[in-house]
C-alpha cells in the first residue's frame, strides 16, 4: 500500500504548483504587456527568459531570484539579480542574450543584461528592471557624453609616418602592452561585434582598439545576405521578445553586426539588449533579424555565433538601458564599391574584384569603417607581394556639394606598418574631416573607390634639377631638366618649362620643384587652423589637396601669400595684409607667408615622388 500511497501523492502535487514556481507560459509575442515592478520581487521567485540557443526560435530558460541590487546602474537605478537554468547552466550567461525578457507569473520584469565577470561556475544574471528600459521611449535628442567611439580607446600615441589622427589610434592601440585589469563583480553582457567576409589579419590589426572600446569582436558568417537597408516583407510580425535582433554596421558583400535579444515590442517600437550599443544616443541604424548558429559554452567568455538576416527596421536610441528601434523604418547608409586590380610587370591587368557594401552614418563611426572596409578590401589578396605599390583613385559623391576627388600611392618599404594599412588610414581621414565638420554633416550619396596592385616598390625622390639660363627677362619662357633617384634602377629625367610673367619684378626669384606635401603644407595648415571652417570649405581644400605621384613646379617671388580657409590670396600688398591680419576674429586665423608659389605645372608620374629642389633665377 505504500507505493500506491506515495503515487497518489506525487499525482496530487503535480496538479498543485508550488506558490514560488512560475506557472509555465506560452512564448511571448508583440503587444502590450503588464510589468512586475522591481519593487515588487521578492527573493526565490521563479520567473522564465527567453533566448534563442539555436537557429531564429527562442527557448524558455527558468531563472531564480536572487534579490535586489540597489543603485547598480546608478542613483536610483537597481539591478536585479537573477540565477539561470536549463540550458544556460551549460552554456552560462552568453553575449548575444543581453535583452533577454524575464517575466513572473506572465508579467514582464526586465531584461538580462549582465554577467559575473569571469570564470564564474554559475549562471548568474543581472536583470535591467523594464521601467528603466521603457524611459527611452521618451528621452530627446540629446547625446551621451561617454558614447564608444573610435576616436576613445585608452592609449593615444602618435606613430612617426602615419596620416592623421585615427590610424593613430589604431597604431597606439596595438602598441600598447596589455595591463592587468579590475573587473568588477558583474558586467554587462557584449553585444557581440560580428564580421563577416573579413579576413582573420583584419580582426588581428583592429582587435586591440575594438578591445579598448569595451567591444567583443566575432568573426561571422552569411550575414553578407543584407544587401539594402529597406525592410524585408513581413516585418511587421518580426522582434518578437526573446528573437534574436542586429544593429548593422555595414552590409553587403562584407558585414559588421551587434547582436542581441528583443526585451519587448509594442507592436511599432521595439526594446533591447538592456545595456547600451555603443551609446552613441540618438541613431539612424539598420535594425535586422538575427540566426543563431551555436552558444559557445565557456566560464570565461561563452558567446552566441549567429547571423543577420533581413533589415525589418531602424535603431533610433542607443542609451544606458538599452536600445530602442521603430520596425518598417528605413535607414541611411553610404553604398560603397571598392573595385581591386593587379597588375603584372607588363601593365597588364592580371585580376580584379568587386566589392559593393553600405556603411552606417554617424560622424565618428563612418570614417572609421571606411578604413576598416578599405584595408580588409585590399589586405587578402593572392596577389600580395612584399615590394608592391597601391594607387588609389576615388571618387565621394555629396548632396548639394561638389563632388570629391581623391587619387594618391603608398608604397611598401622600410615603413613601420604595412602600406595597406598607411593606404586605409589616409582614406579614413578624409573622411573624418568630413564628418568631424563643426558646422553640418555631410549627406553622402555614394563611394567608389579603384586600387591597383602595382609590382615593386615605385618611389623616386627629387635629386637635382637645371634651367637653360639663369638670368632672364619677364615675359620668357625658361626651359629645364629635373632628375629623380628611384628605389632601383636609372634615374629619371624629365623636362619643364617655366613663362616669366609680364611685369614680374626685377631682381632673384627661384623656380621650386616640389612633392605633394611641400605644395600642400600652407593651405592645409590655414584649413586645420580654423575650428569652424564650414562644409563647403572643407570639400574644397580637399579638393585643391595635390597628388603623391606629380611633381608641382611654382615660380616663387618675394611678396607675401594670405591662406584663409579655403582660399589663397597671392602677391598682397603690406598695407592690405595688415588690415586683414588686425581685424581678423581668433576663431579663424589667418595663415601667411613671405613669398608667393605660383604653380606653372605638374609633371605626372606612375610611382610616388618625395622631396624638393630650388633654382634661383634673376630678372632682368
Amino acid at each position: 500500500m505504500k507505493p500506491l500511497f506515495a503515487a497518489v501523492l506525487v499525482a496530487f502535487a503535480a496538479l498543485v504548483p508550488a506558490a514560488s514556481q512560475d506557472a509555465p507560459m506560452k512564448r511571448p509575442t508583440s503587444g502590450k504587456v503588464e510589468i512586475l515592478k522591481s519593487s515588487e520581487l521578492k527573493p526565490g521567485m521563479k520567473g522564465t527568459a527567453w533566448t534563442v540557443f539555436e537557429g531564429t526560435v527562442p527557448e524558455a530558460v527558468p531563472v531564480e531570484i536572487i534579490g535586489l541590487w540597489k543603485n547598480a546602474w546608478g542613483p536610483k537605478q537597481d539591478i536585479i539579480i537573477g540565477k539561470m537554468g536549463g540550458k544556460a547552466q551549460r552554456t552560462n550567461v552568453a553575449g548575444g542574450m543581453s535583452g533577454s525578457p524575464v517575466y513572473i507569473g506572465g508579467k514582464l520584469i526586465g531584461a538580462v543584461a549582465l554577467r559575473m565577470s569571469v570564470f564564474s561556475p554559475d549562471a548568474i544574471c543581472g536583470i535591467t528592471p523594464i521601467e528603466l528600459m521603457l524611459e527611452i521611449n521618451d528621452i530627446d535628442e540629446s547625446r551621451p557624453s561617454d558614447a564608444r567611439t573610435p576616436d576613445k580607446p585608452g592609449a593615444q600615441r602618435r606613430a612617426a609616418m602615419v596620416p592623421g589622427e585615427m590610424l593613430a589610434r589604431v597604431v597606439a592601440a596595438g602598441a600598447s602592452p596589455a595591463l592587468v585589469q579590475q573587473q568588477p563583480m558583474m558586467i554587462p553582457i557584449e553585444a557581440p561585434l560580428s564580421f563577416s567576409g573579413f579576413h582573420e589579419g583584419v580582426l588581428r590589426e583592429f582587435g586591440p582598439m575594438f578591445q579598448q572600446m569595451g567591444i567583443s569582436t566575432v568573426q561571422g558568417g552569411a550575414g553578407s545576405a543584407i544587401h539594402t537597408a529597406k525592410p524585408a516583407a513581413g516585418w511587421e510580425k518580426s522582434l518578437q521578445p526573446g528573437d534574436s535582433i542586429a544593429g548593422v554596421l555595414v552590409s553587403g558583400d562584407m558585414s559588421v553586426t551587434g547582436l542581441g535579444t528583443v526585451t519587448y515590442n509594442d507592436g511599432k517600437r521595439v526594446l533591447g539588449f538592456g545595456h547600451p550599443f555603443f551609446n552613441l544616443g540618438p541613431v539612424n541604424m539598420p535594425m535586422s533579424k538575427g540566426e543563431v548558429l551555436m552558444v559557445l559554452s565557456s566560464a570565461f567568455q561563452p558567446n552566441k555565433f549567429a547571423n543577420a538576416t533581413e533589415i525589418v527596421g531602424t535603431l533610433r536610441q542607443d542609451r544606458h538601458s538599452g536600445i530602442m528601434g521603430e520596425l518598417g523604418e528605413e535607414s541611411e547608409m553610404i553604398p560603397v564599391t571598392v573595385d581591386v586590380r593587379s597588375f603584372g610587370g607588363d601593365t597588364k591587368v592580371l585580376s580584379s574584384k568587386n566589392f559593393k557594401f553600405n556603411i552606417f552614418v554617424q560622424q565618428k563611426w563612418t570614417p572609421f569603417l571606411m578604413m576598416l572596409t578599405l584595408f580588409n578590401s585590399i589586405s587578402g589578396l593572392n596577389e600580395f607581394m612584399d615590394e608592391a605599390t597601391y594607387r588609389l583613385s576615388g571618387q565621394v559623391e555629396l548632396d548639394g556639394h561638389p563632388n570629391i576627388a581623391l587619387s594618391t600611392m603608398q608604397a611598401s618599404g622600410e615603413l613601420p606598418m604595412p602600406a595597406p594599412m598607411i593606404l586605409a588610414g589616409w582614406w579614413g581621414d578624409k573622411f573624418n574631416r568630413l564628418f568631424l565638420n563643426a558646422v553640418k554633416t555631410p549627406k553622402l550619396k555614394r563611394v567608389t573607390v579603384r586600387v591597383d596592385l602595382l609590382p615593386q616598390r615605385r618611389v623616386a625622390a627629387i635629386e637635382n634639377a637645371w634651367v637653360d639660363r639663369s638670368e632672364v627677362r619677364a615675359g620668357e619662357t625658361v626651359s629645364g631638366k629635373v632628375f629623380l633617384r628611384p628605389y632601383r634602377g636609372e634615374r629619371i629625367e624629365r623636362a619643364f618649362h617655366v613663362k616669366i610673367p609680364d611685369g614680374l619684378a626685377r631682381g632673384d626669384h627661384r623656380i621650386l620643384l616640389a612633392d605633394a606635401d611641400t605644395s600642400n603644407r600652407m593651405q592645409s595648415a590655414a584649413g586645420f587652423q580654423n575650428r569652424f571652417i564650414d562644409l563647403p570649405q572643407t570639400v574644397s581644400l580637399i579638393n585643391q589637396e595635390r597628388s603623391n605621384n606629380k611633381l608641382y613646379v611654382s615660380l616663387v617671388h618675394a611678396t607675401p601669400t594670405a591662406y584663409y580657409d579655403d582660399k589663397t590670396m597671392p602677391d598682397l600688398p603690406a598695407s592690405v595684409l595688415n588690415v586683414m591680419q588686425a581685424g581678423r576674429a581668433s576663431s579663424r586665423p589667418l595663415v601667411t607667408s613671405g613669398e608667393t608659389a605660383a604653380e606653372q605645372a605638374s609633371l605626372p608620374f606612375d610611382l610616388l615622388v618625395s622631396g624638393s629642389y630650388s633654382l634661383r633665377i634673376s630678372v632682368k
